[in-house]
């Protein structure tokens, strides 16, 4: 996994701006710490930062592609394609000859060979930019499921680009900015495909590819959802799904460098840790390393709470010794939980005020251990958009409402009115309910939809696809974001898109044919996992009970209320948010009861070193 970042300009010389550039790439260091390299022609500049996982000695990057002394194409790459051995082959069959043994030039050799179709031939999570010298164009693409960021930033003459938005920020064409629809976005708890939140700042969308040339930018969706007949019957279709993911995970297993699971005890990761020990064992390549994350206190003091009604722990220890885990459980304190460079590295991974906590804090201490340990690791996430996990797919009320339906559970949004310690003159201004319904409108219309279903088959299409381009995006972002500030690689199994595509086509009858949640998922891996573990009902990432923790949270906010050059006062209402701190702490503390302190002490930092320009229309 790596950092990418560069510019385009078309009326500039960027062989002399490189001292503009170099910034951007500097930026990235946390997600390539191994290597470093920049490349300039008059009209682009590509930066990398460089973790390095497949051909450690011969995969630097930039990379460059000549003929007769000169520069066909430039690639500056981030991600995996797991196929790329095949393509390698392929190519070699074709004339190509490689350098190397890395995936990066097998997809710079693939663009020669096949131009931007090389992106339907791709299988993996990656994000590119790629410099065509001949036809001097920018093409920037990213992933079908959007497992690794983009953005970009046009500009009169180009764009900037970089694989988080501390590096476009970095570069001075690019202030830190937010009009009012980036504030919505930023608040109503949405994510709209393309939307960068900073003023004139774009991400590229999943399964899409940006063009830059002199005619200036135009976008190519390559792929998307696709509403197919599910001719599969039960047998087969559980059947298919576990071919699938033997594929995948073999796949997702190829690494020259330390690789591991995150074992949280669920369905999920179990499974594909399950499966990862199988296919090590029968290549003799020992035992499979796993990790999970927990609190001091948290299972002997676990009390079941609205979201979660049993503690990972006996599960995460019973799946371990199943399969001969050589596992560790990483275990956190509340003084962890609160350290202030943590909390400050999680803020600078996010670029925004967009943290969940202390489920964001004690991932990037997770990820900080693992990484001592290992570079890549194997993650469960995403399996829930995939079968339909989540509780609320489930619960007729949310699958009904006319909103998203992770919206309709109530406690969801930390940032919703309800409740809000946001000033209600903004809260007016901003209509964030109107910013929500037109947003979930937009995505509504954008479901390919088959005839002659049922109006439930329908309904469940619609939350399915909402939660595989919308909520699943909220998701990985994070896991992205806190994983690569410690420089760790974290793979995504469900996410492949073959898997995604053939589920997202099955009947909602199918999903749930045992009458439970991900029943597909159960019945493909029932052989490798402990019945205990098939029957454990969903429960999301641990948050710790500790009311502490939470004690330590109103003694900050209450600190920050008497401050005045606190920046986020004139945002706040600030006899809420007195009152708030006066309230008397139970026996318990649950995120839900914390987030609206959290967002507030997070905003309040952002505003502090971002020090961005909040243009609010009236």
């Amino acid at each position: 996994m790596c950092g990418i970042a560069g510019q385009c300009d078309f009326r500039g010389d960027l062989d002399r701006e490189r001292t503009r550039v170099q910034p951007m790439v500097d930026t990235m260091a946390c997600r390539g710490p191994d290597d470093q390299g920049l490349w300039t022609s008059r009209h682009a500049a590509l930066g990398h930062r460089r973790l390095a996982i497949i051909d450690v000695p011969g995969g630097r990057q930039p990379m460059t592609v000549e003929e007769n002394g000169e520069t066909l194409a430039t690639i500056v790459y981030s991600g995996e394609v797991y196929n790329f051995t095949e393509l390698r082959a392929e190519l070699q069959g074709r004339g190509h000859t490689f350098r190397t043994d890395s995936d990066t030039e097998v997809v710079l050799h693939g663009y020669l060979e096949w131009g931007e179709d090389v992106v339907d031939r791709l299988n993996g999570m990656f994000a590119f930019a790629l410099w065509d010298a001949r036809r001097e164009e920018l093409f920037l693409v990213r992933d079908r499921m959007g497992v690794k960021p983009l953005y970009y930033y046009p500009t009169p003459d180009g764009v900037l680009f970089g694989s988080e938005p501390k590096a476009i920020l970095a570069h001075p064409s690019a202030p830190a900015a937010l009009d009012t629809d980036g504030l919505r976005e930023l608040l109503a708890h949405v994510k709209t495909p393309g939307h960068g939140i900073y003023k004139g700042m774009h991400e590229v969308r999943p399964g899409s590819l940006v063009r830059v040339n002199r005619d200036g930018l135009t976008i190519r969706r390559y792929w998307q959802l696709e509403a197919l007949e599910h001719t599969d019957d039960r047998d087969a279709t559980v059947a298919h799904v576990r071919e699938l993911l033997d594929d995948i995970v073999a796949r997702q297993l190829i690494s020259d460098v330390p690789l591991c699971s995150l074992l949280s005890g669920g369905l999920d990761s179990s499974a594909v840790t399950a499966l990862a020990a199988q296919k090590l064992a029968a290549a003799g390549a020992g035992p499979v390393r796993s990790f999970s994350v927990g609190f001091v206190g948290y299972e002997e003091n676990f009390s079941a709470d609205p979201m979660r009604d049993t503690p990972d722990g006996p599960y995460v220890r019973e799946l371990a010794e199943h399969v001969g885990a050589n596992h560790s459980d990483i275990t956190l304190s509340n003084d962890d939980l609160m350290d202030p460079d943590a909390r400050a590295a999680v803020l600078r991974a996010r670029d925004l005020p967009v943290s969940i906590g202390d489920m964001d804090t004690s991932l990037y201490l997770l990820f900080k251990a693992i990484r001592g340990r290992s570079t890549v690791a194997l993650s469960g996430e995403s399996a829930d958009e995939v079968f339909g996990g989540y509780r609320w797919f489930h619960d007729p009320a949310a699958v009904n409402a006319d909103t998203f339906p992770w919206m309709a559970v109530p406690g969801r949004s930390p940032l919703d009115e309800s409740g809000s310690l946001f000033e209600p003159g903004l809260l007016q201004k901003l209509d964030l309910p109107g910013y929500r319904d037109a947003s979930y409108r937009d995505a509504l219309a954008e479901v390919p939809h088959v005839d002659g279903v049922s109006a439930q088959e329908r309904r469940m299409r619609e939350v399915c696809y909402l939660h595989l381009t919308r909520f699943v995006q909220i998701l990985l972002d994070r896991k992205d974001r806190m994983s690569m500030a410690s420089g760790l690689e974290v793979r995504v199994p469900f996410c492949d898109h073959r898997l995604v595509q053939y589920v997202f086509n099955t009947p909602w009858a199918l999903k749930t044919f045992d009458g439970r949640e991900k029943s597909l998922l159960r019945a493909a891996a029932r052989d490798v996992l402990p019945k205990s573990i098939l029957e454990r009902v969903k429960s999301p990432y641990p948050s710790t009970q500790d009311p502490g923790y939470e004690r330590m949270l109103r003694d900050q906010l209450a600190k920050l209320l008497v401050a005045e050059d606190s920046p986020v006062l004139p945002l706040i209402n600030r006899d809420a948010a007195r009152a708030l701190t006066e309230q008397e702490v139970g026996s318990r503390s649950l995120e839900s009861a914390r987030a609206r302190i959290e967002n507030v002490l997070q905003l309040d930092a952002w505003l502090r070193r971002y020090q961005p320009t909040l243009d609010i229309a009236a």
